[in-house]
Order: C-alpha cells, then sequence, then structure tokens
C-alpha cells in the first residue's frame, strides 16, 4: 500500500526542498509558484486519479455479469495514467484493479503477461489486451 504513495512523498518532498531553498535565498515568489507545480505532479501520480478500485475476483464476478470490461493498473504508470485521462468520465464506467493493493490481481496480470506485471492490462469479456489503446477501450463500452 505505501509503495503507491512513495513517488506522490517524493513530489511533495522534492518540491518542499526546493520551495525551501529558494525562500530562503530570498526568491521567495518562484517558491511559492514552484511548490503548487510539485503538488499537482504528486496529486496526479497517485491513486486519487483513478476510481475506487474493486478487488480481482469481484471485478471478475461483476464483469461476468455486466460485461464490463476490467482494468489492472498500479500508481505511478505513465501508460496506465495515459489510459485513464484519455477516458475521461468514461473511466468510471470500467472496474478498476490495483494490482499494488490487490495480490490476486498481480497475479491475474502475471499469468496473461508471461509472469510480468505489466500494467495497463485490459480484460474484455474473458480475453485480456495489454496497453491498448484508449479509443479501443472506449469503443468496448
Amino acid at each position: 500500500m505505501m509503495r503507491a504513495w512513495a513517488l506522490p512523498l517524493l513530489f511533495i518532498g522534492c518540491g518542499s526542498l526546493v520551495a525551501a531553498v529558494w525562500a530562503v535565498d530570498g526568491s521567495v515568489a518562484p517558491a511559492v509558484a514552484v511548490w503548487p507545480v510539485f503538488a499537482l505532479l504528486a496529486v496526479v501520480h497517485s491513486p486519487l486519479v483513478f476510481p475506487r478500485p474493486v478487488g480481482a475476483v469481484e471485478a471478475r464476478e461483476l464483469g461476468a455479469v455486466d460485461g464490463r470490461p476490467v482494468v489492472y493498473w498500479r500508481a505511478g504508470c505513465k501508460y496506465c495514467l495515459r489510459l485513464r485521462f484519455r477516458l475521461g468520465r468514461d473511466a468510471r464506467r470500467l472496474r478498476w484493479v490495483d494490482i499494488w493493493r490487490d495480490p490476486a490481481g498481480a497475479a491475474a496480470v502475471r499469468a496473461v503477461n508471461g509472469g510480468a506485471e505489466t500494467v495497463p492490462t485490459v480484460v474484455v469479456a474473458g480475453r485480456p489486451y495489454v496497453n491498448p489503446d484508449p479509443r479501443w477501450v472506449r469503443a468496448q463500452l
């Protein structure tokens, strides 16, 4: 759970350090301007930008009932972020499984990717697709 927050905390720490050094050197305006940039980077790379994750077992069961795709992802993955942002509001219609929170989700991803935890892995109708085009994913909805 903590590793999902490691990168955001690093952004906050670095931003705070840079802002403090600049403020001590007398450059208060740039210090005040740079910290929000680092804070924004922290938020974008945090699990907060993704819809509420569900467990892999629950996602598979619900997906079998309503046919919605399941997305296996992890925080800090630039390809997962790309998929999430390009889907926009449609992202809420998918089932999102955080492989760093759910060992069953990580095992499912490793099973279809030859032992690698390659994300995003999208499962549509029981068939996995690794790092699919966001337009294709939207069309599956």
